[in-house]
């Protein structure tokens, strides 16, 4: 249970005569020693509770320094969105934002160093494309491998729980940017990843409800790699460390691969190796691409690809088709 959203936000209301002050929010939290703060309130009705705090790393500079000194808390919670309305870049979202995060992760792990808190775990508790009035973009594969990404670096991070903004419900229709510098086939978006149906008129082309989005699809084929029991992997790129990008991980005595094509036109030749194995006996791959989500033009949401490539030796020659996201499981 987090205190609080986003009260550093001149946003969110607040009734006191200093408003969105870190030092307040503090004092409102309290510590384990004060019996009329949140953080004590809470743990008395039910001590099981772990209780956090918002953080803001690098917007409000005094915010976070003073909430970590100043509180009592059992974990923090940070929200993502890289961009603002009206302004987004496929480029920039497709080939940095990812990157974005792990700097605000690390930002913040340092803050709580500092704050003699090292180690406390950190909760993303919101993420997306962009903070407000989602255009187009948001239904297009350009936020599905921003997504995928996001969820590469925040298992390499070490961040064990994070949540999309949102699932179902919140249908922007056309009041978002449609601008065509942007790659897409629909004229509406949404923060929403799964379609609310043909009763939600103003995105009725995506599909059924419960249609996934590419951003729902880059969670469906990451839940083939985080898995519990299993461990991050260090995955190194030599040769086009501008549009290729790995993250792995153990599986089931195996190894579970992701990676990422971010070039919109070329296919790119990947050729994989391994520390530890030099044969397989069986690699799937499954693919999410350009290609595929191409066909929501014509209102066909598909699914990602399966192909079963049989026991190969390693090293292992993949091509990765334009803009897309591929898991190998190697046996």
């Amino acid at each position: 249970m987090t205190v609080g959203n986003e009260e550093y936000g001149s946003w969110e209301d607040d009734m006191h005569t200093l408003k969105n002050d870190a030092g307040t929010y503090a004092a409102a939290v309290g510590t384990a020693s004060t019996s009329n703060g949140y953080y004590s309130l809470i743990k008395a009705a039910d001590s099981s509770v772990a209780v956090g705090v918002a953080v803001n790393p690098g917007n409000n500079p005094a915010w976070d320094p003073t909430v970590l000194a100043n509180s009592s808390y059992d974990f923090v919670e940070y929200h993502f969105y890289p961009q603002a309305p009206g302004s987004e870049s496929d480029t920039y979202l497709v080939h940095q934002a990812a990157k974005d995060l792990t700097i605000a992760i690390n930002t913040i792990k340092s803050e709580l160093t500092t704050a003699g808190k090292s180690g406390t775990p950190i909760y993303v508790g919101e993420m997306g494309s962009v903070y407000s009035n989602p255009g187009k973009q948001s239904l297009s594969i350009t936020q599905g491998l921003f997504a995928g990404q996001v969820l590469g670096e925040l298992m390499n991070d070490g961040v064990a729980r994070a949540t999309w903004w949102i699932g179902f419900g919140n249908c922007n229709s056309t009041s978002g940017n449609l601008s065509s510098s942007l790659y897409g086939w629909q004229n509406f978006g949404g923060y929403n990843i799964f379609a609310d149906g043909p009763t939600d008129t103003g995105c009725a082309g995506a599909g059924p409800i419960g249609t996934m989005s590419p951003t729902a699809r880059a969670f469906q084929l990451f839940s083939k790699v985080a898995v519990t029991g299993e461990s991050a992997l260090s995955a190194t790129v030599t040769g086009d460390t501008s549009n290729v990008r790995a993250y792995a991980a153990t599986n089931s005595g195996g190894t579970a691969l992701v990676l990422f094509n971010l070039s919109q036109s070329a296919s790119e030749s990947v050729t994989v190796m391994l520390s530890a194995q030099t044969t397989s006996t069986d690699v799937k791959v499954e693919t999410y691409s350009k290609a595929i989500y191409d066909q929501s033009q014509n209102n066909v949401w598909a699914d990602p690809t399966t192909t079963d490539l049989g026991a190969q030796n390693i090293p292992l020659t993949l091509t990765l088709d334009p803009w897309s996201m591929n898991v190998v499981i190697i046996k």
